[in-house]
């Protein structure tokens, strides 16, 4: 087990930036993981910490070692890749225990180590198989056995999970989850899928272009995003936004976003009281937009009037596209809901849960005291 720290880490591909100025540590044990949507550098922050590109400014750093210079097999990190890439020609025995060959382990302690994880991982009737004869999950759980055998100090996954259906993207979710919980070893994790990094990672670090936006836990992600980009990004479907500008009416503060106005209930007055003036972001997640009949009792509700343009059943829920003029927004609406595309409808906005960002810079307008 090991800590990892990214000190001031840039990647240039020539003109291009792919990486730039990355400083982050990653504690020993943690579940990190990369979250961004593709071309962000998620992946090549990765691979330089695999050693399979080099680093072109700053240090990279496992336990007490600067790895910059370290060949990737002496980095005491395994890595499970989004292909699986394992050896057609070889058996589902002879892949996991591949590496441990190649450092001349005994064979006998290949065998009890190849055996338990197969156990573990409920592939030990599969081990004289060869990869055409797997499906998609079990070949996962090869590559992932594979990993755990040589016992590394870092476990590294590019999207290991991509290539798998929906159904088994969630049990596999799981799997990877109990296997970190089990092992205690470090995980770090790349994908562009938020759920997973939501459902999965201890902490979350979100990059845009190459450039962190913010690492926090999931729910503080959700609850306080430091932009509006990483507003956007975490939670499906994404949060909702309007220009705005935030006044001051009869002492209470109102969003006014043109199409609409809302007040800003006394809970959060004080947050946002010193930018009164100030033209805004105003940011409302799906989840907090509700019809009256069936919203959640105490929330601190703003009425706005939409047309229905498009309704989604999703059995447990509705997904309800609103249109007010030409700017449409979408509610996560309780399936009771009688909304019907083309009628009018009132929805309430929980104010409780409403963002506020700066129009100019696109950060949040809560001091990071107030996240706190």
């Amino acid at each position: 087990m090991a800590r990892v720290f990214y000190d001031h880490v840039t990647k240039r591909f020539g003109n291009v930036v792919a990486v730039n100025d990355l400083t982050i540590e990653i504690e020993d044990g943690e579940f990190l993981v990369f979250v961004g949507p593709s071309g962000c550098g998620k992946s090549t922050t990765l691979r330089m910490l695999a050693g399979l590109e080099e680093v072109t400014e700053g240090e990279i750093w496992i336990g007490d070692r600067m790895v910059n210079n370290v060949a990737p097999k002496d980095r005491d990190i395994a890595m499970v890749f989004q292909s699986y890439a394992l050896y057609p020609h070889m058996t589902v025995f002879d892949n996991m225990a591949f590496g441990l060959k190649l450092r001349k382990v005994p064979k006998e302690e290949i065998r009890r180590r190849v055996h338990e994880v197969a156990k573990e991982l409920g592939i030990f009737d599969l081990l004289d198989r060869r990869p055409r004869q797997l499906s998609g999950g079990q070949r996962q759980r090869v590559a992932v056995g594979r990993a755990i055998v040589r016992e590394p100090a870092v476990f590294l996954m590019d999207e290991p999970l991509s290539n798998l259906d929906a159904k088994l993207r969630v049990e596999a979710r799981a799997f990877i989850s109990k296997l970190h919980q089990r092992l205690g070893t470090t995980f770090i994790y790349v994908t562009h899928d938020q759920v997973e990094a939501m459902t999965m990672g201890t902490r979350i670090c979100v990059l845009r272009d190459g450039v962190l936006q913010q690492v926090d836990t999931p729910q503080n992600l959700y609850d306080y995003p430091a932009n509006v980009f990483v507003a956007g990004f975490i939670g499906s479907p994404a949060m909702n936004f309007f220009n705005a500008v935030l006044k001051e009416v009869d002492g209470q503060l109102v969003v006014d976003a043109d199409i609409f106005q809302v007040t800003v209930p006394e809970s959060r007055a004080n947050d946002y009281r010193q930018h009164v003036g100030k033209e805004v972001i105003f940011g409302i997640r799906p989840e907090d937009i509700h019809d009256p009949k069936y919203q959640p009792p105490d929330i601190e509700a703003a009425p706005v009037e939409a047309e229905v343009d498009v309704v989604e059943m999703m059995g447990n829920e509705k997904i309800v596209y609103l249109k007010v003029d030409d700017q449409t927004f979408l509610a996560r609406l309780d399936p009771r809901t009688d909304a019907f595309v083309g009628n009018r409808m009132q929805v309430n906005l929980n104010m409780g849960n409403m963002h506020l960002f700066d129009r100019q810079t696109e950060k949040t307008l809560l001091e990071r005291s107030t996240q706190d």
